[in-house]
C-alpha cells in the first residue's frame, strides 16, 4: 500500500455526550464514533447497539449508571458490524435481539468482518483482548416485533435494506423518538460498504413517514426536533445519491474502479470532505457502488485482505 487507510492513524480520544432525546431515552454520541441508545423502562434497561469492544460498552454502563440503577435486560442490535456488537458482553443483558436477516449476515460474514474492521480501525478496538467471540442474538425476528419494559413498549421495525439488508430501527411510540443505527447520520459520512443504494432513499422515506420528535442516529449528535430529523433524513439521502450517482455513470461505460473513485471525489469532496470518517469510508462506498451499478446485489463480503487489494487498486 501506498498509505493506510484514513481511520488507521485516527487515534485521538473522542469527546462523548449523554444527550437526552425523550423521557427516559438516551443517546450516547461521541464525535462520530458509533452510538448508542438507552432506553429506560419501568423496571430494567434497554441498549441499542453494544459498541465494538467491553471496554467502549462499559462508558455506555458508565453513563446509564449517571441517571438510573436498573438492571440492563436488553440488548438490541441494528445489524452485524463488528464495531456495533463485539462490546455486548459487557452488558450482562438475557436478552441480545438482531433480526433475522442480521443474525444470517453473522453466520456468513461476521468472523471476515471483524477481521477486517480490526485492521481498518485500531483505536475502536483497544482492549479487544476481552472480547468473548462474535456476538450471537438469543433473539431474533422477520419484519417487527415489540418488547416491553413494564408498561413501555418498544417496537422494532425492518424498514428496508440500507446500510446493510439487516437493518432495522427501534421506536419508542410514547415519546415517539426513532433509533435509526446507520440508516440515519448527522454531518458523518455513512459507510456504505455492505450497503444498498438503490433501496437506501425508500428506507429513509419510510423512517421519515413516522414524524418522529427526535432520533439518535448512528454517528453524529442527537437530532432533537422535526426540523434537525428532516434535515438530516435528507442530508443522509443526498450523501448516498451522490456517491452513487458518478459511480454508476463511470460503470455503465465500463470504466475502472480508479476512475469512479475520481468521479465520486469530484461530486462528494465539495459537499463532504469535512464530515467525520468521510476519508475512511470513501473508498468502501465506491467499491460497493461500482458493484451494485454493475448488477451484484448482495454486497461482496470485506475480508482484510479484500481491503488491501481495493485499496492498492485506488492508489495507481
Amino acid at each position: 500500500m501506498a498509505k493506510a487507510f484514513a481511520s488507521q492513524g485516527d487515534m485521538s480520544e473522542k469527546k462523548i455526550s449523554f444527550t437526552e432525546v425523550g423521557e427516559g431515552l438516551y443517546a450516547f454520541t461521541a464525535e462520530g464514533d458509533p452510538n448508542s441508545g438507552v432506553i429506560i423502562g419501568d423496571d430494567s434497561v434497554m441498549i441499542v447497539e453494544a459498541q465494538a469492544t467491553p471496554r467502549l460498552a462499559n462508558k455506555v454502563i458508565e453513563c446509564v449508571r449517571s441517571v438510573t440503577d436498573k438492571p440492563i435486560s436488553h440488548v438490541v442490535l441494528t445489524h452485524y458490524h463488528a464495531v456495533r456488537v463485539l462490546g455486548a458482553s459487557a452488558f450482562g443483558a438475557q436478552q441480545i435481539i438482531m433480526s433475522d436477516a442480521a443474525r444470517a449476515m453473522v453466520v456468513e460474514r461476521g468472523q471476515e468482518d471483524w477481521d477486517s474492521e480490526f485492521q481498518r480501525f485500531p483505536r475502536l478496538f483497544e482492549g479487544h483482548e476481552s472480547i468473548p467471540g462474535l456476538t450471537w442474538p438469543t433473539t431474533t425476528f422477520d419484519g417487527s416485533m415489540s418488547v416491553y419494559l413494564g408498561n413501555r413498549r418498544i417496537d422494532l421495525m425492518h424498514l428496508g435494506r440500507a446500510h446493510t439488508a439487516g437493518d432495522i430501527v427501534i421506536h419508542v411510540p410514547d415519546q415517539n423518538v426513532m433509533f435509526t443505527g446507520d440508516i440515519v447520520e448527522y454531518h458523518s459520512a455513512c459507510y456504505c460498504g455492505d450497503g444498498h443504494f438503490g433501496d437506501w432513499g425508500d428506507t429513509l422515506d419510510n423512517i421519515k413517514s413516522f414524524g418522529v420528535d427526535a432520533i439518535a442516529p448512528g454517528r453524529g449528535d442527537a437530532l432533537i426536533g422535526q426540523d434537525m430529523v428532516n434535515a438530516a433524513i435528507e442530508n443522509t439521502r443526498d450523501f448516498v445519491q451522490s456517491t452513487y450517482a458518478p459511480v454508476a455513470r463511470v460503470a455503465a461505460r465500463n470504466g475502472t474502479l480508479k476512475e469512479a473513485w475520481d468521479a465520486c471525489r469530484d461530486v462528494c469532496d465539495p459537499k463532504f470532505s469535512d464530515y467525520a470518517i468521510y476519508e475512511h469510508c470513501l473508498p468502501f462506498n465506491v467499491a460497493r457502488a461500482y458493484d451494485e451499478a454493475r448488477g451484484i446485489d448482495t454486497p461482496r463480503i470485506w475480508t482484510a485482505q479484500r481491503d488491501l487489494d481495493m485499496w492498492d487498486a485506488l492508489q495507481s
